[in-house]
């Protein structure tokens, strides 16, 4: 759930792209952030260029200033919508429409269909509804708001995890998962554009978005699966000019509803895109994100570039080559150490290549990262308590390769085919023996020992549907 310093050479972002003015629909629309429209949406004018971006609204302008990162097609990018127009979209509002369904399969065949250490596919051997969205976007007269309602089993293995409805009441998961953004603010005619807007977002950390259609590869990567998906908090953001966007923001917690502790954490997100081919991103994040421990402090940086070395949209065979490196470093220190003498850290690497063939309606996409989390607060949890208590609890490497292969006849649809093998220096993934239960049903009793294991192979298919 990761990202920081990213290189575009087209469209782009990933979990979070913060919404300015869009333009008028062109020919070509950013990604996540999208092109010549904004991230993650609609083919409007491209509002920051971040992954997990959102989809550029259909907007009004109170000057003729053209909308920061319009000037190029980002729809190539790692983490971007590649959606070049919004059908459903008119100068008031844009309506964004989501489907997101696959059919997983793992080679270890665990016995309660439970796949682990996954925030991208959490069930093997069967169908699944992954996340369907419905969103309203718009910037009418400068007044931005933004609303997408959210459902599916994605929730599962994100928003279900947050403990920090726990402290106190008057706070639930259940009141906010079905919520993916809701937005509010106001556009300020300055510089290149000035946002200020305060509600729930998307993640502006990590390369590959939330919404797994907008990612070169089906099953996010470990460096990315281990930064926050969403926020809730505030946030400003400058454009000084067409080409860069400075966001710094105010938040309850990393990836929570409510807070740890009593201060609040804050970020600063940072996006240049000199050439339509080149992007770069800068992420950072502080905060005290230990329960009840205030003098726990945790600080990360993540950084990304992507360069479209390729480009010939006509070409009846190689169209277009690209590649994405994501890296991450951050770190916890201070407070009650759990592993005294030792420091609680995180640092990974995903770099990832994509071709497309026949122009676009083709790509293949192959990945290979791997990252390090001693002590392991990061991870995704292999079992409902945790790691298993065996061997060195201070250790935990991960690494895989990925390959994948989309046939996208319209930028609406996407039939996607990928392989995955992953390994791990500990036991993490779900072996045959499952992790729920002897017999894999939920409260079934008798003595049980979670079944994981160091090696995972798998298989997806998906069908990617957004309009």
């Amino acid at each position: 759930m990761l990202s920081a310093l990213s290189l575009s050479m087209a469209p782009g972002a990933s979990r979070a792209a913060a919404a300015v003015p869009a333009a008028p629909v062109v020919a070509q629309a950013g990604s996540r952030p999208v092109p010549v429209t904004e991230s993650g949406s609609s083919g409007l004018a491209p509002d920051s260029g971040q992954t997990r971006a959102e989809p550029a609204p259909a907007t009004e302008r109170s000057n003729s200033k053209p909308a920061p990162f319009a000037f190029g097609d980002f729809t190539w990018m790692n983490g971007q919508s590649r959606q070049k127009s919004q059908p459903l979209s008119n100068s008031f509002a844009t309506v964004n429409l989501y489907l997101d369904t696959y059919y997983g399969y793992s080679f270890n065949h665990p016995k309660d269909d439970t796949i682990v250490g996954s925030g991208a596919v959490g069930r093997d051997g069967e169908w699944q509804i992954n996340n369907a969205t419905i969103g309203l976007d718009t910037n009418y007269k400068n007044v931005l708001g933004k609303i997408t309602l959210q459902s599916g089993n994605q929730l599962a293995v994100t928003q279900d995890l947050d403990s920090t409805v726990n402290r106190g009441r008057n706070l639930s998961v259940a009141n906010n998962k079905y919520i993916g953004e809701a937005v509010a603010g106001y556009h300020f005619d300055k510089l290149d554009g000035i946002n200020v807007e305060a509600g729930y977002f998307y993640s502006y950390i990590g390369l590959e978005s939330y919404l797994l259609a907008e990612n070169w590869n089906y099953n996010r990567s470990f460096v990315s699966d281990m930064t926050p998906f969403y926020f809730s908090g505030a946030r400003i953001q400058f454009f000084p000019t067409d080409k860069i966007k400075i966001e710094p923001w105010v938040m309850n917690g990393y990836q929570t509803y409510g807070k740890w502790n009593k201060n609040s954490s804050v970020g600063l997100s940072n996006y240049w895109r000199p050439h339509e081919y080149l992007g770069f991103v800068a992420n950072f994040y502080y905060g005290t994100d230990t329960k009840d421990q205030p003098g726990r402090k945790r600080f990360h940086h993540d950084d990304s570039i992507l360069v479209r070395y390729y480009n010939h949209p006509d070409a009846a065979f190689i169209s277009k080559m690209a590649f994405s490196l994501n890296s991450h470093y951050g770190a916890q220190w201070g407070g009650v150490n759990p592993f005294p003498g030792r420091r609680e850290y995180m640092l990974g690497s995903s770099l990832a290549n994509r071709i497309w063939f026949d122009h676009d309606h083709m790509a293949w996409s192959f990945r290979a990262e791997a990252v390090t989390n001693p002590g392991r607060y990061l991870a995704l949890p292999p079992t409902p308590t945790g790691f298993l208590p065996t061997g060195d609890q201070y250790s935990l490497k991960l690494w895989d390769l990925t390959s994948t292969f989309d046939v996208m006849p319209t930028d609406f649809l996407a039939f996607r085919f990928e392989f995955i093998s992953r390994h791990s220096d500990v036991p993490y993934f779900a072996g045959p023996g499952g992790t729920t239960s002897p017999d894999g049903w939920q409260g079934t009793s008798g003595p049980f020992v979670a079944d994981l294991v160091k090696h995972e192979n798998r298989l997806t298919f998906a069908i990617n549907w957004r309009m």
